[in-house]
């Protein structure tokens, strides 16, 4: 009788619905074919990285842009599709010029039109922005303004979610492709294993707007990602086409990534803690410091980075829909994927300006190579000047400087 028994538990225990089993599988297949997507845009470059985030990005906008076109449609509300896409425009416009102004000097030096454009980017983007402004002011219709208020509200928190923190993948992506690959690797494997653990062992509920998340999920999911993004640290920071800052090379007008790699990607011997000897039975252990920073980003992407998917899931649910699109089968929209990779990039962005990037002498040089010949002169004699009276240049060529000046500028 117990022997029966025991049997029918474990069968029990076993079972899945075959529904769960066939949305299982094509999940599955679609991941594995987007993970292996994801790898062969990052062997082609730099370039194909940015149009793909910028696709990205256009999409997702698309899908929050049109759940409001569903929900307000019989309003007829005028120019609001219009407006949305303009407003999408004017902002891509502004973060692009900033970034091409950033990172792209040399070009810009070479180019009369793209002088013109950096040098009154910020007063085109605004012109162009307060276009946008005086047009919806002129499309309020009586009776509807405070719906049209409510939708270009819509509209612009969807370009803060979504255009802004987009922007900030691609900063990432130029301080190191390791800083673009590993935090979306870590969503991507925190999701799975969250996936996988809640789906043969969730018991127990995690949270009301995701009822399908449990708290075994939650935990499995935490050490596997732990884990995974340890190990693809170690992999990426051996290579210097991850590790180096992705530069443009004015002369072969191509990315590069070749640098003397910092600190945090040359391999360290650490010390263990007296307690932990005892337990391990050995006192030192070698890492690339990065290992580290992917401890506390692998902990955010397990521990706050869920909330991203929690907040997308009650956005859903205000307006009750199940996706936020149909695009992949089994997952949903684009949103749907990249609801948690925004939340990520924000943190990357703000983890490495407060805890890793120091001066970048050629990103010095790029806005140097902006200015005017005559400014470029003045900081170069301020500079000169400076390195003598600390001793780093030697002060023989003083004496040669000052016999060049007129004999009024000493006096």
């Amino acid at each position: 009788m117990t022997t029966t028994s025991n049997r029918s538990s474990v069968r029990n225990a076993v079972y899945v619905p075959e529904g769960l089993w066939k949305n299982w599988w094509i999940r599955g297949v679609l991941s594995l074919a987007m993970i292996s997507g994801f790898f062969m845009v990052i062997y082609l470059g730099p370039i194909m990285l940015i149009l793909v985030v910028m696709t990205i990005q256009i999409k997702c906008f698309q899908e929050i842009i049109d759940i409001g076109y569903r929900v307000y449609h019989s309003y007829e509300l005028p120019w609001f599709r219009t407006l949305s896409w303009y407003f999408l425009i004017c902002v891509n416009y502004f973060f692009y010029g900033e970034t091409l102004a950033e990172y792209f000097g040399a070009l810009v030096q070479r180019e009369d039109s793209l002088q013109f454009l950096v040098r009154y980017h910020r007063f085109i983007s605004f012109t162009l922005y307060l276009a946008g402004f005086c047009m919806f002011v002129l499309s309020l219709v009586k009776k509807h303004y405070r719906l049209q208020f409510y939708m270009f509200a819509w509209t612009h928190v969807t370009l803060l979610i979504v255009v802004t923190q987009s922007h900030l993948v691609i900063q990432n992506l130029f301080e190191g492709m390791i800083w673009f690959i590993v935090p979306i690797s870590i969503v991507i494997c925190n999701d799975i294993m969250a996936y996988l653990f809640g789906f043969f062992f969730g018991r127990t509920p995690l949270i009301k707007l995701s009822p399908k998340k449990t708290w075994e999920g939650f935990i499995g999911g935490f050490f596997g990602t732990l884990v995974c993004g340890f190990v693809l640290a170690y992999l990426l920071a051996q290579f210097q086409y991850f590790v180096c800052p992705v530069e443009y090379n004015s002369e072969t007008n191509r990315f590069t990534a070749d640098c003397e790699p910092s600190d945090i990607f040359v391999m360290q011997q650490y010390t263990f803690p007296f307690a932990v000897q005892n337990i391990l039975t050995w006192k030192t252990v070698n890492l690339y410091p990065y290992q580290i920073h992917s401890v506390v980003l692998s902990t955010f992407a397990s521990l706050i980075g869920p909330f991203g998917g929690f907040f997308a899931s009650g956005f859903k649910r205000a307006f009750q829909i199940k996706d936020f699109a149909d695009t992949i089968p089994g997952h949903g929209g684009i949103m749907d994927r990249f609801d948690c990779q925004y939340l990520m990039a924000t943190f990357t962005h703000v983890y490495i300006a407060s805890f890793i990037r120091g001066p970048n002498p050629s990103k010095v040089l790029q806005q140097l190579l902006v200015l005017q010949p005559e400014q470029q002169l003045s900081i170069f004699n301020a500079m000169r000047d400076r390195l003598r009276d600390r001793g780093i240049l030697p002060p023989a060529a003083i004496g040669k400087k000052m016999a060049q000046q007129p004999f009024w500028d000493g006096v």
